[in-house]
């Protein structure tokens, strides 16, 4: 039975139906097994740290606890659901690796301060402790492209666990440090600032929540039905083209990614970074670079669903009036609350196992998107 419920997500199928198609069918969503671990990060006061602009600091260690969880999950060979938030993550994971992540984590903690003066907070709540305070938990794989899934959730289990660990009872203090540094490899932080896609003007964050007493699967559903009719299918919303990327050049920007992942900045590994980037100018020109820039598109996390939609996109300013217009009035109506973020770029950050078929890129609006989003939409609630 344990090992049935370690590779519960391992083995959940991956759904290839458009994403409205999966929200009206409940069926497609499996309760996640009572014995697994919601762990959560967060950066404490990233809305002020963002204000001072350190946005892309903030998505550094968000993505760092990303690539911490991954590859402890991938040396166990068990798969979990992550969910990027800007400023932290969510993770539902198996009790396989709960000690193993929150140990790691607690060092990144460690490491995240003494070299940003910036605090992770981690916190560990189980997943039947959600289920005993009557909140549901339950998750499908959604097929985002031939190459790239993402899981979704309905329920209302993870939003809890957040207010849980936001409130200290749950933070990872018990897990004492690990005297090994956290496995960071595949972390990287190399593409600039990512300008808005030809023909387009804006890049907006957008988070959005279902009311209590509402159906949370048809108000999600009806949401991404709005975006499909004003800004078209995902492909034409997507905020990462090709011909936008550039790769940083400059010493502090790789110092900053060698702080976040080695814990320390070394003089030899900056220059060693500064020169495979320059090779990228070459690498990206050859039909192997090529389609990992194609690839790089297509596995784009510009949409979380953790309970809520979180996503980035871009478009035309009248198109984002129009969406204003429309979530405006679900939300007179008590159907949803909303949060909202203009930008004129995107950053993304990225988890790089193979160059192959194994990485994925974590993308935020510039200046804060999801954290000023957030800001927005607790404003409200």
């Amino acid at each position: 039975m344990k090992a049935t419920t370690e590779l519960f997500y391992t083995s959940l199928p991956v759904n290839g139906i458009d994403l409205d198609e999966l929200l009206n069918d409940e069926a497609l969503f499996i309760q996640v097994p009572a014995d697994w671990h919601i762990v959560i990060t967060d950066i404490k006061n990233s809305t002020k740290a963002v204000l001072n602009g350190q946005h892309q600091t903030v998505n550094f260690l968000a993505t760092g606890s990303i690539v911490i969880v991954l590859n402890i999950a991938n040396k166990m060979n068990v798969d979990v659901p992550f969910f990027f938030g800007g400023d932290g993550a969510t993770f539902i994971v198996p009790p396989l690796i709960i000690d193993a992540v929150m140990q790691a984590l607690s060092k990144y903690k460690v490491n995240s301060l003494n070299n940003f003066e910036l605090e992770l907070r981690a916190g560990v709540v189980p997943v039947r402790k959600i289920y005993d305070d009557g909140y549901e938990l339950r998750v499908s794989k959604h097929s985002r492209s031939s190459v790239f899934s993402i899981p979704v959730v309905l329920g209302q289990g993870l939003d809890y666990a957040e207010k849980l660990i936001k409130g200290e009872d749950y933070l990872a203090d018990k897990y004492p440090d690990d005297e090994d540094e956290p496995d960071m490899t595949g972390m990287q932080c190399r593409w600039d600032r990512i300008a808005v896609p030809e023909d387009q003007e804006e890049v907006i964050a957008l988070l959005v929540t279902a009311r209590e007493g509402v159906r949370q699967s048809a108000v999600l559903r009806k949401v991404i039905q709005l975006m499909d009719e004003i800004y078209g299918p995902p492909q034409q919303r997507q905020p990462i083209s090709i011909n936008k990327l550039r790769l940083k050049t400059s010493y502090n920007s790789l110092k900053t990614e060698l702080l976040a992942r080695l814990g320390k900045s070394r003089v030899l590994k900056v220059i060693h970074a500064m020169i495979l980037n320059a090779y990228g100018y070459i690498y990206f020109r050859t039909l192997k670079g090529k389609l990992y820039l194609e690839q790089l598109v297509q596995m784009s996390d510009t949409l979380v669903i953790d309970g809520r939609i979180n996503t980035v996109i871009s478009g035309t300013a009248a198109q984002r009036f129009s969406l204003e217009e429309r979530l405006q009035q679900m939300e007179t109506a008590g159907e949803i609350y909303y949060g909202l973020h203009i930008s004129n770029a995107s950053i993304m950050s990225c988890y790089v196992r193979n160059m192959d078929d194994a990485h994925i890129h974590f993308v935020d609006g510039s200046d804060g998107g999801y954290t000023q989003a957030a800001r927005m939409l607790k404003a409200k609630l």
